[in-house]
């Protein structure tokens, strides 16, 4: 430490982040073991053990919880999570820079663009009285269709939303990556005859595959998470059987309804089936010789 004080200063503000946000607050998920009053403190509150528990999974609700946030998560990780892999490899493809830079900033720009106004774009565009995409359809002799209060459409539209804002951005650390593999590798592999394919196959993919299954890993990780303010503006009474998750559950019952025990007993139901997928996920990635996670 005192040949690299200077490192650990460097690295301090961010341990002490994590430090006050996220390891202090831990100790406030011992009020799901209790019945918790505001008036009578962590101290005062009566303690009623896994109660709060049994409730939740003996509730007709968490199975269309589950369902609905499993549902969401597992179309995320299967049409976007290889999105960012693609994409990069198409970048990292572009010889021209000026041009590459330029696509990489189109591609970033909508990562900076909040839900709330990507949410009001969609309505722009999907909306069955005025929206852009039923009018073109209309003018073209079609029906209009009821994009956003069609249950059926609910999970796509998320998807094609998450897609849309953070594809691009996800292929930072894939670009990253692809620029740490030894050039003479690409050159070798022109001299044997491969093509532009082949490399990409051969030697960039295996180049990336350890970042890839880290971030598999962490990916998996959150499956029981689902972004609440992206859910949150485009439910409706229409598609409230699709849409509600646990994080609007945690919401409803928690914050409007001052059930802090009950929603927070939810959300640590979340946070252990996280982490057990993490360390599954993990084993397995072990097991088939990749580093994993740690």
């Amino acid at each position: 430490m005192a040949r690299d004080k200077f490192l650990y200063v460097l690295a301090l503000p961010g341990l002490l982040y994590f430090l006050i946000f996220k390891y202090v607050p831990m100790w406030g998920i011992v009020i799901a073991f209790q019945n918790y009053s505001p008036y009578q403190g962590m101290s005062g509150s009566p303690w009623v053990g896994l109660e709060h528990f049994a409730r939740f999974f003996s509730n007709p609700d968490f199975f269309t919880l589950f369902r609905n946030t499993l549902a969401i998560n597992v179309l995320s990780l299967v049409l976007f999570f290889p999105l960012p892999i693609l994409l990069s490899l198409m970048l990292n493809e572009v010889r021209h820079m000026v041009y590459k830079k330029i696509i990489q900033s189109i591609v970033y720009l909508p990562h900076f663009l909040s839900w709330v106004i990507i949410v009001g774009i969609t309505f722009l565009l999907f909306s069955t009285g005025d929206g852009a995409i039923n009018q073109m359809l209309v003018a073209m002799g079609f029906d209009k269709v009821d994009f956003l209060t069609n249950k059926n459409y609910f999970w796509g539209m998320l998807t094609a939303q998450s897609i849309w804002k953070d594809a691009g951005w996800g292929t930072i650390i894939f670009l990253a990556s692809m620029a740490s593999i030894d050039p003479q590798l690409y050159e070798a592999a022109k001299m044997d005859g491969a093509g532009r394919f082949r490399q990409m196959w051969h030697i960039t993919l295996p180049g990336i595959r350890s970042v890839i299954i880290i971030l598999l890993i962490l990916r998996i990780g959150h499956i029981m998470d689902v972004g609440f303010e992206q859910v949150f503006l485009m439910m409706n009474g229409a598609v409230s059987e699709v849409a509600d998750v646990f994080d609007t559950y945690v919401y409803r019952l928690g914050v409007k309804q001052g059930q802090f025990s009950y929603s927070t007993a939810v959300g640590l139901f979340k946070s252990v089936v996280g982490l057990l997928l993490v360390i599954g996920a993990n084993k397995l990635a072990k097991k088939f010789g990749e580093d994993g996670v740690y």
